[in-house]
Formats: C-alpha cells, structure tokens, sequence
C-alpha cells in the first residue's frame, strides 16, 4: 500500500508540475508575439520540462504492477547446443549489464557457470535500483539467434536459444517463511571464466529448497557467510513470487521451458546474416541495427512491451 501511495503521489506532484509550467509557457508565448528572441530559449527550456513531467506520468501509468517499483534478480540458461548456445548466452549478458549501466542500475553477477573453451552455461545477475523489475519483466522468455557460427569451421549458419527468467527482490520488511528443515546447503569451490579459481576454500553456496526444487546458489562474495546471504536473498525473492501470484504452475513452466529453449518459444530474434534484424514477436517491433541492441539498446522493445501490457490491460 506505501508504494501505490507514494507512486500516486508522484503522478499528482507531476500533473502539478505540468499545469504550472503549461501556464508559463502560455505566458512566455504572449510574450514572444513582442519579442520572439528574448524568450526562445525560455520557451526550449519550458517546453523540455513538460516533456519530462508527462514522461513521468506515463511512467507511473505504465509501472504500475505490484512488483514494478523493486530491483530485479535476471536469469540467463544457454539453451542446447553446446559452445553456441553458451557463446549466445554470454552476448545476452553483456547485452543486458551494459542496458543496465546505460540507465544507471547498479548490478552484479551472483553466480555464473563458465565453460573453459567459450560462452556461459548460465548466470544470475542482480540489478539494483528502482523500476528494475517493471523494466525487465517482460525479458522472461527464450531469445533466438542466427548468424554465421565463429565456432563451425565450415562457416554455416546456426540458429541458437537462451532463456532468460526474471524475478523481483523481496522487499526485507516482507515476511517469507523459510523453514531451515526445508533447506539442504552445499558448499563448493568457487570459479571464474575459463576455470580458474576466485577462492582457494568452498566459499561458493548452493541453496536447494526442498518443498518446491528452487534452487539458488552464489560464488560472487568471497566469504562463504556472504554468498549464503546473498543466495537466500535470491531464494526469498523465488519464494515471495511464487506465493504472491500463487503460481507453482508457472514455475513448473518455466522448468519445463527451460528444456524446450527452441523453435516456436522464442519471444525476441537476433538475426545476423543473412540480413540484420531484431525483432520482437510479441510486439511485432523491429530493428535493423542489431549490433546496437546487442550493445545494450533494448529500450525501444521494452518500452514496446510494457506499452502493449498496458493496452491489453485496459
């Protein structure tokens, strides 16, 4: 209830805004008619102003899942195919760690799994700040890619899958039961890409959480006493979804995705040659420059996504 309440009240403060400037600039164009010069760059400034308090609004409007206002936990699965599929999964998780820093969340890697030739396994990152996960939500799917494989000697073209799994953080004033007889932790030797050990001791956690088969894990703290920390924080996170929306089923969904990362499932396609394109095939958006969508530009599909939620919705 605090958050819709703060988040009404921003929308309020934002229309006041708007109406106050909407007069000044009703002002500064009467005084334009006598002097068009002396106001020009007051009007610019006006007129940016009301573009960023209506930006505001339509935000708060389209941001408006119970969920929305927290950070985001972001899982990446390469999906069958050896190399290729981990390699792709790797260019996801660039993808989004440079989204992130160009919107200015903080982020960090919880726990990855390296392959010692190429690419990722899979990886779970933590994104921080507010919105994250109204931003995100809609990057829950499998993500296609074709291009010319650098791994096929015969230089063939090869159409790889990931998939990529979103949940919001618990807010710590949330009480989720958690029954320690429920838990079984493993410790383990923590690695980085290509093998080579952060740690000489088991510092790394894994957290199976016997009731549902969630399971988490963290090897990006040094301590073992951090990673269990940060991994319970994620398992409470998994937990909290899965009782907030009452959804074991779409749970047992995603594992069941999680072995059908192929054909037919794919929410977005990243096509490399023969031509350029990213498109996404709920929204129906599409882009040429995909190197750019690569490098982190997704604001377009997601904004795409939460403005054809929002449509749906009314």
């Amino acid at each position: 209830m605090q958050t819709e309440r703060v988040r009404i009240t921003h929308i309020m403060a934002n229309w006041e805004k708007v109406s106050a400037l909407w007069e000044d600039l009703q002002v500064l164009v009467e005084l334009a008619r006598e002097d068009e010069q002396a106001v020009e760059s007051d009007i610019r400034d006006t007129i940016a102003r009301l573009h960023e308090h209506i930006a505001a609004i339509d935000k708060a409007h389209v941001l408006s899942g119970h969920d929305d206002s927290k950070s985001a936990f972001l899982e990446i699965h390469a999906g069958a195919g050896g190399l290729e599929a981990q390699d792709w999964a790797e260019m996801l998780l660039r993808m989004y760690l440079r989204w992130a820093e160009k919107n200015e969340f903080k982020t960090r890697i919880v726990d990855i799994s390296s392959d010692e030739e190429a690419g990722i396994k899979s990886a779970t990152v933590e994104v921080e700040g507010e919105w994250a996960f109204g931003f995100l939500k809609g990057e829950t799917g499998v993500h296609r890619l074709v291009r010319i494989s650098p791994f096929d000697a015969n230089s063939r073209r090869h159409t790889s899958f990931a998939s990529v799994m979103t949940t919001p953080e618990v807010d710590l004033s949330i009480d989720v039961k958690i029954d320690d007889k429920d838990l079984r932790i493993d410790t383990y030797r923590a690695s980085g890409h290509g093998g080579q050990h952060i740690n000489k001791t088991d510092s790394a956690v894994r957290i199976t959480h016997n009731p549902t088969g969630i399971v988490v894990q963290c090897q990006n703290e040094r301590s073992q006493h951090k990673n269990k920390a940060v991994a319970m924080k994620l398992l409470a996170s998994k937990l909290y979804e899965l009782e907030e929306f009452k959804q074991k089923e779409r749970i047992n969904e995603f594992h069941k995705g999680k072995k059908d990362i192929a054909w037919g499932s794919q929410i977005r396609s990243y096509i490399l040659q023969p031509y350029q394109l990213a498109k996404d095939h709920r929204t129906n958006l599409e882009v040429g420059n995909v190197e750019a969508v690569l490098d982190g530009d997704i604001s377009g599909f997601i904004d795409a996504f939460l403005a054809m939620s929002v449509s749906e919705g009314a």
